[in-house]
């Protein structure tokens, strides 16, 4: 799909806080572990992993909510609360931005679901990919790969 034809932008629930990103994501995931289903309300969180350096906040002054370091930190919105993205340490090329946030749809269908191993027994998701974890670092490359030709095929 290449680079987005300008900046997507998005927001948080009420606003106040908001987002852009000017590349295409590398990956989008469903995470299925019970961290994510505690901060996400939900089944799974939703992952686009953006470049990092494509990634913006562009109104607001996000805060640490949920896990704070020292592996990741996870940022709110500090007036509706909303959990809009993740900073993982050893991971500093990405932002995980959740891409609900964005008002174009795209990036919100997941290639790859992971930590398999604690889903809920009813999810059925159509992904690629699917790990009982987390995938080897070493599978990265062939991934992103993956994802990246997935429409051109």
């Amino acid at each position: 799909m290449g680079q987005t034809a300008g900046p997507l932008t998005g927001s948080c629930r009420c606003g106040a806080t908001t987002i852009a990103i000017t590349a295409d994501p590398v990956m989008t995931a469903a995470c299925h572990c019970r961290g994510c289903q505690k901060m996400s309300s939900s089944a799974f969180s939703l992952t686009a992993m953006v470049p990092a350096e494509a990634f913006s906040v562009t109104a607001g002054e996000p805060v640490k909510g949920g896990i704070q370091g020292p592996q990741l930190d996870h940022y709110f919105c500090p007036h509706c609360k909303t959990w809009m993205f993740t900073r993982i340490t050893g991971f500093e090329a990405v932002v995980n931005v959740r891409p609900t946030m964005f008002d174009d749809e795209r990036w919100s269908r997941p290639f790859m679901e992971t930590m398999t191993a604690e889903k809920l027994a009813w999810v059925e998701l159509p992904v690629a990919r699917s790990y009982e974890g987390f995938p080897p670092p070493e599978e990265f490359p062939q991934l992103i790969a993956e994802f990246a030709a997935r429409d051109s095929a």
